[in-house]
This record gives C-alpha cells, structure tokens and sequence, in this order.
C-alpha cells in the first residue's frame, strides 16, 4: 500500500467538506451517469459515494472502470457535498461524497457465488460454505457489532459486582451431564480420554469451595447432541456462581445484568422485578415450561364443568383422569369452518384427536349446544372470561397430552393471526422443577437439571419412596419464550449428594470414579452455593432479531454438525491414529 486510511467509509459528514481523505475497502456497486462514474465502497463502518470524473482525473476514472464488485481498493480524494436533490438519507455518509484524484487497486475478486451486500437468495449451505463473503454483509457484522458491545457490558457488570473471572479446562474428566461428551483422546495415556466440557459445572463448585465467593466465565461449552436452529455442538455460556446464597440472591443479580445489557446494547429499560411461575403453573397455564409471555391466552381447564355432561369425548376423558382445556381467542370467532379445522388439524399433528369450537356472536355457535345445557356453556364462556367475537377452543386428553399440544396451538395462533404483543419482551422465572424425571426407556430416574442440583429440602423425605414427588431448587430464566439461562442451588454435602446418585442408580463405585474429586471437596468445608449459566448465543440471537443462531456465530456448524466452509470433520493420517492408539474399525462415510 502507498497509503495510509485516514478516515473509515461511515465517518464523513457535511462537517468534512474540503478535507482531503484516504478510504479503503471494498467496492459495494457501481452506476454511470452523465459521464461520471459512481462507486460506493463499504467497510464495516458503512458505505461512502466515490466520484470519478473523465475530465478532472482520466487516469483514475479508467481505473474505475475496471472496477467490479468486491475488489479491494484505497481512494484518495476530497470530501464534497452532494448536488441538490441528490441527498441519500438511507445513508450515513448520505449527504456527501469524494471527488476522487487518485486509486489503487488492493486486490481484485472473481465474481463471487452471491450478492454480498443487499437481498442475497443464496442458500444457507451456500453462504456458509463462503462464510468469509457472508461475513461482509451489513446484516451479519451488525449482529456481531451487538455480541460484542454484549460481551463488553457483560464483563464490566460483573466487575462491579465483585466477581472473579477465572478460567476452566477445556480438557477435563468425561461426567455424564444429560448430552453425549465430545471425547479427546490422550497420546501419553493410551486409551484414556478427556473430554470437553458440557459446561464448567463442578469447576465452579470447586471455586466455590476455594473460596471465591462470586465467580463468572465467558466460556465455550461442548455437547454431541441432536442440532436445531437454536442450537450447535460449541456454543458460548456467560457461567455464573455465587455463594452464600439462595435464589433470591442469584435472581437479583441476573436481574441487574438483564437491566444493564438491555440498556447498554439496546438502550431499553425494562421491569423488574421478573414475574415468576412455578412450573408446575407454566405448564398448567401455558403447556410448556417457557411460556411467551408476550401475550395473553392462558389455557383453562374445564374439567369440573363438563365431568358430568352428555358429550361423552369430554365426560368421558375425565372419568379416566384425563382433563378437559383450551384457549379463548380474542377476536376471532368471525375465521370460516376451514380456518377452524386447519386448526384442529395442526393439533392432530401433535397426536390430540382434535378441537371442539365455540364461537360466540349473536347467537353461540357450537357442536356442543346439541349436548351441553345453556348454563354449562354459559359457565365455560365465564370460566374464560370470553366475550362476544372471541372464538374458544376446547381439548380432551390425558394431562401430559393435552397440554403441551394446545401450548402449542396457542403460539400458533397468536403468530397466524398476528396479534399484538403487550410488550417487546417479556421476562419470567419458571422455578420448582421436578428434581427427577423417569426414563422409560432404562426404567430409571434422571436428573432433570443435572445430579448437583439441590431437592427443596422440604421434599427430602421423598427420595426414597416417591422421587417423583421431589421439586428442586432449579429455575430457568426465560425472554420471549426461549430459555436464556439456566441455574440452581446446588447441592454441598457429601452425603445428600450420595442420596441423589443413589435415586439415580449410580453405583458408590462408578459415582466414585466419576465425581470422587467433588465429593472429597465436599469434605473440607463447601459452603452452600448456587448460580446460573445463560445461553449467551441463544441472548445475542434474541437481541439481534433474528431466528437462527447460526446468525450470530462467526463459524458455525450446519445441523448436521459439519463445518461446510473448511469441510470438517475430515480424515487424519494413519500416523496421527497410531500415536493416539487408535484403529478406525467403520470407515464407511
């Protein structure tokens, strides 16, 4: 380069006028008009008009017109406002441009397999395979502008709350934590492995064991688990732990990081403190245990009402324990008889039989007139609080059923018909988590949360006899209906932890030779602690506005794991394998 850049291309404004300037960057597009040429060039900063003029500068007006898309250029020229009219507001820099007197091509780019910059239909596969193109588009360096203004507020809230940033191993012990470890096999130890962490979870018990009192990590975590759009193989964690606690001390402090983020990186204020749920509620209310909250349309039950009435599907269903529920929708008793069965199909797919509507006007129209008494219907439309133009839609099925299915029929609902939302976002606690939940499959119990987490201690009679019985001290932090964070009071005495294995059929040995470490640490004087752990790509994606995570991680898998742009996982040498002692024994793709 024969220059240095003196400005960036989103910098310049009206102030700048007659200022010689240097830009670099990429040539965003092209126009000629009138015998000029035009050439926007964008960095990271934004986009700046070019001016090349025939008359003026032939020799830099030929080298514009060789300019293509994506080539890499430094500009030399002076800052001048745009003619009348010819102001962009869309633009930054909208209101100037540079009356260019020299350039120099950087590099040049073949044409690249898609749009950089405005609308691009390129596939996912396509733009992921080119991150590196991906990554130039406004919308893209956006989000990560905001991950890391997020990062920044993050770390200085923690400071000024007295936490520790300390870090953990990535190679550590292999602990079973609910996802399948990514394993690293050792070259000295042959046929011994580590494994990455599924999170730093008994690191941070032993730091509290250590003494530091409130610890905090922004820190990779790894799970070998089935991928969704909100989901990847390493994903970020901001980890947090305190002691001396109890959830009321941890919902504190998340609650001021949650009202500083918003401020810092969105310039929002928002209400504390959260609402909270148990979650037995969340799921009696909302048929799931991360209600959005954004909206009314809590599910009721009817039960009680119709137990006794002559439509049998519902009488029925509760003489053998099911229940009877459903949402009312506000406004929309007026959608047509396929509207209404497009709905009941949606809710088949979740493997309920279907809906029963009534839809309230002038006159109440329903299937359940023929079987229900004037005063059974009256009470229903009560019970919901319903009013003339809504639409009720009613269920019957066993409670673990029915649900969760019209959970779901109401999310659906509310996102078809575009309802208005109360507020931008809604923050709730859903607390009192079953300690275990039982695997059909094995015919055993596991940890809904993980095997560190503390039982109500009111509950503690139950281990034995009825785990299912037992609630935990484990809450999750939900925004919008997604789970942003995750957190509990753990457990710090050897010998409770011991009942929790033993519930979980985790032999003295095995619990030994897995978690022996911790338990010994217990020992010396653990103090009672808890904390939390939030999905912080699962946050930058909620902050950013958009629906897949891949949006805001830099290199991210598809959900198959591979990693298209530098085609990963890939073979190693059969040397590789012989130092680490191993044999593939499949070598079918």
């Amino acid at each position: 380069m024969k220059w240095k850049r003196s400005n960036n291309c989103g910098e310049l404004r009206l102030k700048d006028c007659n200022k010689e300037v240097i830009l670099m960057g990429w040539v965003d597009s092209w126009r000629d008009h009138g015998g000029l040429r035009f050439i926007d060039i964008r960095d990271r900063y934004g986009i700046t008009q070019l001016v090349f003029s025939p008359e003026k500068n032939p020799q830099s007006y030929n080298v514009a017109k060789k300019l293509r898309r994506e080539y890499v250029i430094a500009i030399k020229g002076k800052v001048a406002s745009r003619p009348k009219g010819m102001a962009n507001p869309n633009l930054k820099t909208g209101e100037i441009e540079i009356l260019v007197e020299d350039i120099e091509i950087l590099n040049e780019s073949k044409t690249t397999p898609f749009q950089v910059s405005g609308y691009t239909e390129a596939t996912e596969e396509l733009r992921l395979k080119y991150r590196y193109l991906d990554l130039r588009r406004p919308e893209l360096q956006r989000n990560f502008l905001i991950r890391h203004r997020m990062y920044q507020s993050v770390r200085r809230y923690f400071d000024r709350e007295g936490f520790v940033e300390i870090e953990t191993p990535f190679l550590m012990k292999s602990t079973p934590e609910g996802a399948r470890d990514y394993l690293v096999p050792s070259r000295i130890f042959k046929g011994w492995f580590y494994a990455l962490p599924q999170s730093p979870q008994t690191y941070k018990q032993i730091l509290m064991i250590s003494g530091f009192d409130k610890y905090f990590q922004i820190v990779k975590c790894f799970r070998d688990e089935d991928l969704r759009i909100d989901r990847q193989p390493e994903f970020t964690q901001i980890d947090m732990e305190m002691s001396f606690v109890d959830e009321n001390d941890v919902f504190k402090v998340v609650e001021g990081l949650m009202t500083t983020l918003f401020k810092d990186v969105l310039n929002r204020e928002i209400e504390t403190p959260f609402p909270r749920l148990t979650y037995q509620e969340a799921i009696k209310f909302y048929g799931t245990d991360k209600p959005d909250l954004r909206w009314d349309m809590p599910i009721t039950e009817v039960s009680d009402i119709v137990k006794e009435c002559e439509f049998k599907v519902f009488s029925e269903t509760v003489k053998k324990g099911g229940i009877v529920c459903g949402i009312s929708a506000r406004g929309l008793a007026g959608l047509s008889r396929k509207e209404v069965d497009n709905l009941s199909k949606y809710v088949q797919q979740k493997e309920l039989k279907g809906l029963v509507s009534i839809k309230i006007g002038n006159e109440i129209s329903s299937i359940l007139t023929k079987f229900l008494s004037e005063a059974e219907i009256n009470k229903i439309i009560e019970k919901f609080s319903a009013k003339e133009g809504d639409l009720i839609l009613l269920a019957a099925d066993k409670k673990e059923d029915v649900l969760p299915a019209i959970g779901a029929l109401r999310l659906e609902i509310l996102k078809r018909f575009k309802f208005p939302v109360k507020r931008e976002y809604v923050h709730l606690w859903v607390t009192e988590f079953p300690l275990f939940e039982y695997n059909e499959e094995e015919k055993r119990w596991d940890s809904t949360h993980h095997p560190f987490t503390s039982p109500d201690l009111n509950d503690i009679e139950y281990l034995e006899r009825d785990p299912s019985r037992v609630r935990s001290k484990a809450y999750d932090l939900v925004l919008n209906g997604s789970e942003i964070a995750s957190g509990s009071i753990r457990i710090w005495k050897r010998d409770l932890q011991e009942k929790i294995f033993k519930v979980l059929n985790l032999k003295k040995e095995e619990a030994e030779k897995k978690f022996g470490f911790l338990l010994k640490a217990f020992e010396y004087g653990a103090p009672p602690h808890g904390g939390i752990a939030f999905g912080f790509d699962r946050m930058v994606m909620i902050f950013c506005g958009t629906d897949s995570i891949r949006d805001v991680i830099a290199f991210p898998k598809t959900n198959k794991a591979y990693s298209l742009m530098e085609e990963c996982p890939s073979e190693v040498s059969k040397n590789q394998l012989d130092e680490l002692g191993i044999r593939i024994v499949n070598e079918e793709r």
